[in-house]
């Protein structure tokens, strides 16, 4: 009989344990679902609140394109500005005679005409890049300018530089948002066997970009 008693005590011991294990295991279950819930919940959110920003950023975009061309009509219709948008950027593309002497860097009185009145559009462009791309032909640099600019590197990077200042200093953008880079000869939009295409090879591309994203430590 005690033997019994034993054994009962025993399997109603056990029988608890697995209730307990069951119970536990049923609760983990129960979180881990409410957990799935509100993380789901929360991506949803920032999803839509994603989509919102993204289709806001594309209407803000679209606005600074369309003041561009009506600011820049006449020098679109001369050919001597081009302006690309994309979904999340857009690029104006100027031949280099509007804003330099042949050969060289500083930027003339109508060159500054120019980009005061496209800077002043762009510097409305908050959360976005402004970067600045010097770009030549594949003619190399006249003798009489090559102690200045060695190759098509230095000329091109000196351009972009140049421009970048400009934009800082008297149009009074952000440091922060400005870029400079130097493409040389090796990103053309046209053929370098034609004098035409040699011209639209050489020039200077501000490109709006958004920011690159950086991620919270």
């Amino acid at each position: 009989m005690k033997v019994i008693s034993i054994a009962l005590g025993v399997l109603v011991l056990v029988l608890a344990g697995i209730c307990y294990y069951l119970y536990e295991a049923n609760n983990k279950k129960g979180r881990e679902l409410q957990a799935s819930y509100v993380i789901r919940s929360e991506l949803e959110s920032k999803a839509a609140n994603m989509s919102k920003e993204s289709k806001d950023e594309v209407q803000r975009l679209t606005a600074t394109y369309a003041k561009i061309v009506k600011e820049m009509k006449e020098e679109i219709e001369q050919g001597q500005i081009k302006i690309t948008k994309m979904s999340d950027h857009l690029s104006v593309a100027m031949v280099d005679k509007i804003l330099f002497p042949s050969g060289e860097a500083k930027i003339t009185p109508e060159g500054m005409s120019v980009l005061t009145r496209i800077g002043e559009i762009l510097k409305n462009t908050p959360g976005k890049i402004i970067r600045v791309e010097g770009h030549t032909d594949n003619v190399r640099i006249a003798t009489r300018l090559q102690q200045k600019f060695p190759t098509n590197w230095e000329l091109s990077t000196t351009r972009a530089t140049n421009v970048v200042r400009f934009l800082q200093d008297n149009v009074e953008i952000d440091g922060v948002r400005l870029q400079a880079v130097g493409m040389s000869e090796y990103h053309p939009v046209a053929s370098n066997e034609t004098h035409d295409g040699r011209g639209q090879n050489r020039r200077i591309e501000i490109a709006v970009l958004p920011k690159p994203f950086q991620q919270t430590p």
